[in-house]
């Protein structure tokens, strides 16, 4: 490494970008991608008559229907800085998959449809963020539109999402008026569509324009000027350290289609984003991002990123330390030791292989079944494992089958590798072994179908079963079979755990005032 690896770990800034489905998101990873010169031209998440499709969406499904529905892992460095995002899916029947990506990251962009205002899978994911106690930054975007005042948009984030905001800059117009933004932070204006050096106008030490300019005769710039004195005198003030708490959110206005105000985003955001965080273990010990031994976590396993080879890529979110490609780690939970002799970095389907990486960084492990979701990899003589990653506990059923009995080897390995990626969960009956699956949400079953047919060749029958409300057991031993019924089927997970599944929230009472000795547990 060319610098000390102290250094090298001080200049990661890993992050997440999270938003409700077509806030923008995806977009404006492209746009910042785009400034880390990562790629030359920005495409869209829209982008399917012209064939041009955002480079964050390898999946064919996702060319299809134009939206996100795996996290990918992209690098570029700038400004000193190496930068790691994940780009989560927005459809709120994939935040199983963005709440494991949550677990990974250092902080959060938060996107808001200007006219939208905050939306319900805004607010889902804001609450894992909270919970984490991670940093939010919040991009208000789409003004290019007319959508709603800014100051009633931060006034909806403090309400709803119950977090104080600074606006770091603020709108002057929006919509087709929409001519710049007010850079309280770095005390300019940032004027639309102009380019080049000229579209940074200097304010006075009084908060306005130091030159001569148009704009000052319009009512939306005086509206502005009006507006940012209200926020001097009567908003909250800046504090880096609430911002590194997740209590203050930086709010930043912008339009990430048309590149405006996010490259002063993204400069202002890698200057206060946190460099990585320690990270706590299951006997509740933090690990130092700066301490010489190598450790990480698997966060997300993906299936067939290249279908021409049927690939498994296991995500490590390297927590401490250093890794060198060659290197043997220890997987405690298998008691095993593996050579990381195979690894790569991404940027979406494009990637190469990486000798280096250090704590921040993202690496995929090329996988041949070792690996789970939540698995530790440590080096060195450590011995620890990560305290775990959350599990959802799924709500829709199918009984599913293959169309061709000739085909049931390829059905099952595509099950089971589909089902360890933790999109969908793995469920049979006791005794006839039929298989069952559960899921969050619908969107999940489509896509299951989708790839069991397009990578595995396999065309699959979905009996919907309906909604269910699944319980584990905690003294399984206790259980009988008598104690199952038509409202009460009894399955077993794919780790031969004993599950519970009710018709609905009345079959459940039932049970537990007929059978109160048997201790029943939901995942979150």
């Amino acid at each position: 490494m060319l610098k000390p690896i102290n250094e090298e770990i001080a200049s990661r800034r890993t992050f997440a970008i999270i938003s409700h489905p077509d806030a923008g998101k995806t977009t404006m990873t492209e746009k910042l991608l785009y400034f880390g010169g990562a790629i030359r031209d920005a495409g869209t998440v829209k982008g399917k008559k012209s064939g041009k499709y955002a480079t964050s969406d390898w999946m064919e499904i996702e060319k299809q229907r134009g939206i996100s529905v795996t996290s990918s892992v992209l690098q570029f460095d700038y400004d000193n800085k190496r930068v790691n995002i994940l780009d989560t899916p927005g459809h709120e029947d994939f935040s199983e998959d963005t709440y494991r990506t949550l677990m990974a990251v250092d902080a959060a962009v938060m996107m808001v449809d200007s006219a939208k205002g905050i939306e319900p899978q805004t607010i889902k994911l804001f609450k894992v963020c909270r919970m984490r106690g991670i940093p939010i930054f919040t991009f208000i975007n789409k003004m290019d539109r007319q959508g709603k005042e800014p100051l009633e948009l931060m006034e909806e984030l403090e309400e709803v999402l119950g977090i104080q905001s600074y606006a770091m800059n603020y709108p002057i117009g929006m919509g087709k008026e929409f001519i710049g933004i007010y850079d309280r932070y770095n005390n300019r204006i940032e004027q639309a569509r102009v380019e080049g050096d000229s579209h940074f106008l200097p304010l006075n030490e009084e908060g306005e324009l130091a030159v001569e300019h148009p704009m000052t005769a319009t009512s939306y710039y005086k509206q502005a000027v009006e507006d940012v004195l209200l926020l001097n005198e009567a908003g909250n003030e800046f504090d880096i350290d609430r911002v590194s708490k997740g209590e203050l959110t930086p709010v930043f206005f912008g339009s990430a289609l048309t590149n405006f105000g996010v490259q002063t985003f993204l400069e202002t955001f890698l200057q206060f984003a946190p460099p990585p965080q320690p990270r706590l273990t299951k006997e509740a010990e933090l690990v130092d991002p700066q301490s010489e031994e190598f450790s990480g976590f698997i966060f997300k396993i993906q299936a067939n990123m290249n279908p021409a080879h049927r690939d498994r890529i296991a995500f490590v979110r390297i927590v401490s330390g250093a890794f060198e490609r060659g290197m043997s780690v220890t997987v405690p939970r298998i008691s095993k030791t593996v050579k990381l002799s195979q690894t790569t970095q991404f940027l979406a389907d494009d990637r190469e292989t990486v000798n280096e990486a250090v704590a921040g960084d993202i690496i995929g492990l090329y996988d041949t079944g070792n690996y789970q979701i939540g698995d530790t990899v440590v080096g060195g003589k450590s011995n620890f494992q990560f305290e775990a990653l959350p599990q959802f506990t799924p709500e829709l059923f199918v009984r599913v089958t293959a169309k061709n009995v000739m085909k049931s080897k390829h059905f099952h390995k595509g099950i089971l590798q589909l089902v360890q990626e933790g999109a969908i969960q793995y469920y049979k009956t006791l005794h006839t072994e039929e298989v069952l699956l559960g899921a969050v949400g619908q969107l999940q079953f489509e896509v299951f179908e989708h790839r069991m047919k397009n990578e595995y060749h396999v065309e699959v029958i979905m009996e919907h079963i309906g909604s269910k409300v699944a319980r584990w057991i905690e003294n399984e031993s206790d259980v009988k079979e008598s104690m199952t019924g038509q409202r009460s089927m009894l399955v077993k997970d794919r780790f031969d755990n004993l599950v519970f599944l009710f018709e609905n929230d009345f079959a459940l009472r039932w049970f537990g005032d007929k059978y109160p000795d048997i201790k029943l547990y939901n995942l979150l």
